[in-house]
């Protein structure tokens, strides 16, 4: 399936009258460090500014996710990333935040949203929201949200990384990986990581 093929539930919004149409994912659910990042963004969609290789991140190497990011930035009618912390997280829980920074991202579109697409979760928004099942395979808009936030929260744990060399976040992203699990058994917890989630662990 290429980028074009990924434009089925755009076309049909847009059939139906929305103009502008963001995508929304979230990365960092999962980790036992760092925070939960979502990107809301709105691309154009009439078919010479599609961007050819737009996948679900998570199907796509780290080079080409960092080749596309630019250029989905590039081309965006509009863009904004969220990152909320642990601390955060440990607070309201992982499915509040991720929420909670769904809706500050579409909230501080430059361009206010007629819709967003959003990756299997429902959402009380400032915009009507279609939640869509497997949304960053399926979706282009989503496809595109979701390797600009896969590369940015990457970046800030390979940031992380120098300053916490044992837990090899460069590698795992702050997932629960063998190396990550015995440092944590061995050295603790860092600053960033997660309480409610290593309770078992340490």
């Amino acid at each position: 399936m290429d980028a074009i093929d990924r434009l089925k539930y755009e076309k049909e919004l847009l059939a139906k009258g929305y103009r502008y149409i963001a995508g929304v994912d979230e990365v960092g659910r999962g980790p036992l460090a760092g925070p939960v990042t979502v990107c809301a963004v709105i691309m154009p969609l009439n078919q010479e500014d599609i961007i050819e290789g737009v996948n679900d991140s998570k199907k796509l190497s780290a080079r080409r996710r960092e080749q596309l990011c630019p250029l989905i930035m590039s081309k965006a009618i509009a863009c904004k990333v969220v990152s909320l912390p642990h601390d955060y997280i440990d607070e309201v829980n992982i499915l509040n935040a991720t929420k909670e920074a769904m809706r500050r991202a579409l909230k501080s579109l430059e361009v206010k949203p007629d819709i967003a697409i959003i990756d299997a979760v429902k959402l009380d928004a400032d915009c009507e929201v279609f939640p869509l099942i497997k949304g960053d395979l399926l979706s282009y808009s989503v496809g595109c949200a979701s390797i600009v936030a896969k590369v940015t929260r990457d970046a800030l744990m390979d940031e992380y990384a120098l300053e916490y060399p044992q837990y090899g976040f460069d590698k795992n992203k702050g997932y629960g990986t063998k190396v990550h699990i015995d440092a944590l058994k061995e050295y603790g917890a860092t600053p960033i990581h997660r309480r409610s989630f290593i309770t078992r662990i340490i």
